[in-house]
C-alpha cells in the first residue's frame, strides 16, 4: 500500500473521508472525551452505547441462498425461518452486511456463472422488496450514506472464484453488477500450489476494479502470495486462529502476523465449528488475532444463514452486544472495539475504492488469457 502515498488524491464520494490518515467514525456523546476507556456501568449497557456509535460491519452472511428455499418471507417484519431479518439486525446494531454469493459444491463445477448471476438477481429483488430496511452499497461512501439514512448497507460478495469461468471479462461484468469481494480458492489458478501467472493477473485486475480478495479457504501458498501481490487490503471473511482450533479455514500464527503486516483483515466467524461452542471461545480467538495481527486487522463475520451451528448466546444477528460486552469485560479499549466493529471494514473498503480510482486512470482492462499465461 506504500505506493498509494504517491497517488494524487481524488475527491471523495459522498459520505467518504479522504484516504490520507486515520479514519475514526464520528464519536457519540457518550464515547468522546477523557476517561473514554474507563470501565463504567454495566458491560452490556456500555456495549449498546458503543455500538450505537460504531455499529457492526458483518463480513459474511449466507442469507441469499437461504432465502431461495423459502416460498415467502418478510425480512422487514421479521422472519423466523432464517437467522437474519431487519429487526434482529437493528437489535444487534448491524449497519453493514456482506452477502455471500457462494454456491453449493455441486453447482460450482457445473454452472457456477449462471448460478452466481441468479444469486445477484435474487439479492437485488430482496433489497428492492425491503427499501425501509436494506440498501445496496457499492462503495465505502455508500455504506456511510445508507447508515445515515437508517438502512442496513448490503455489499455483494464474497463470490466463488469458479464464477469467473477463468475469464477476466466475466470478473468485470460481475463487478459492474455490484460484486465487491471474490474468494480466491477452488480453481486451477488459485490452488494448493498457490497463484499461477493468470491468478496473479486476476489479483491485479481485482485491484484495478476495487474488488477485494477473500482468502478464507485458500491454501497457505495462495494466501502468502496474495499478501505480497495485492496493493489493496485483503480479507479473510471467515477465518479464526488455527492455534486455538485446527479448522482448515482458520489461519496459522505466521499468516496472521503476515496479514497484520499487510494491513489485511481477519474477520472471525461466529461458528461453533471454527471458534468453539461458547461466547468466551469466540472472544479467545479475537484476543489471539488481535495480539498477532494487531487491532487494525481484526473484524467480525456472523456467518449466519450459512448452515453452520453458532456458539451459545450468538444464535442470530441480534447477539453482537453480548459479544462486545464480553470483550469489554476482558479489558478491550473502546478504541479497539470501534475498529473491530466498524472501522477496519470501512478502511479496507476505502482503500480499495481509492486504489481503483487511481488504477483505472492509469491502466486499461486486462486482456490476459489463461491459456496463454498458464500454458
Amino acid at each position: 500500500m506504500a505506493d498509494l502515498q504517491d497517488e494524487l488524491h481524488t475527491a471523495p464520494e459522498v459520505g467518504e473521508r479522504p484516504l490520507d490518515g486515520p479514519f475514526p467514525e464520528p464519536q457519540g456523546p457518550d464515547l468522546a472525551g477523557p476517561g473514554v476507556d474507563e470501565p463504567v456501568g454495566d458491560p452490556l449497557d456500555r456495549a449498546h452505547a458503543l455500538l450505537a456509535a460504531h455499529p457492526i460491519a458483518d463480513g459474511y452472511s449466507g442469507l441469499p441462498w437461504a432465502l431461495r428455499h423459502l416460498p415467502w418471507y418478510d425480512l422487514q417484519a421479521g422472519e423466523t425461518a432464517v437467522d437474519t431479518d431487519v429487526p434482529r439486525l437493528r437489535e444487534g446494531h448491524v449497519a453493514a452486511l456482506f452477502w455471500s454469493l457462494h454456491l453449493p459444491e455441486g453447482l460450482v463445477a457445473n454452472r457456477a456463472v449462471g448460478a452466481t448471476l441468479e444469486q445477484l438477481d435474487l439479492v437485488r429483488s430482496v433489497i428492492k422488496a425491503h427499501p425501509e430496511g436494506l440498501r445496496l452499497a457499492r462503495s465505502a461512501g455508500q455504506v456511510i450514506d445508507a447508515r445515515n439514512c437508517g438502512r442496513v448497507a448490503v455489499l455483494l460478495g464474497p463470490a466463488a472464484a469458479p464464477a469467473l469461468d477463468d475469464s477476466l471479462g466475466i470478473l468485470r461484468v460481475l463487478h459492474s453488477l455490484g460484486l465487491r469481494v471474490l474468494t480466491l480458492a477452488g480453481t486451477s489458478w488459485a490452488s494448493e500450489a498457490g497463484l499461477t501467472r493468470f491468478g496473479e493477473e486476476v489479483v491485479r485486475e481485482m485491484n484495478r476494479l476495487g474488488v477485494l480478495a477473500d482468502l478464507s479457504g485458500a491454501s497457505d501458498a495462495t494466501i502468502a502470495r496474495t499478501l505480497v501481490l495485492s496493493k489493496a487490503p485483503v480479507l479473510c471473511t471467515r477465518s479464526a486462529a488455527r492455534a486455538l482450533r485446527p479448522h482448515p479455514d482458520n489461519l496459522p500464527d505466521d499468516l496472521l502476523t503476515e496479514l497484520g503486516a499487510a494491513k489485511g483483515l481477519c474477520m472471525v466467524p461466529l461458528t461453533a465449528e471454527q471458534t468453539g461452542p461458547g461466547i468466551r471461545d469466540v472472544a479467545d480467538h479475537l484476543d489471539h488475532v488481535r495480539a498477532l495481527a494487531g487491532p487494525e486487522s481484526v473484524g467480525l463475520a456472523g456467518t449466519y444463514d450459512s448452515g453452520a451451528a453458532h456458539p451459545r448466546e450468538l444464535a442470530d444477528a441480534s447477539g453482537y452486544p453480548r459479544l462486545i460486552a464480553e470483550l469489554l469485560g476482558r479489558g478491550w479499549s473502546e478504541t479497539d472495539l470501534a475498529l473491530l466493529t466498524w472501522g477496519n471494514a470501512q478502511r479496507a473498503l476505502r482503500a480499495a475504492d481509492f486504489l481503483s480510482r487511481a488504477g483505472r486512470d492509469r491502466h486499461e482492462p486486462s486482456t490476459a488469457d489463461i491459456a496463454a499465461l498458464d500454458a
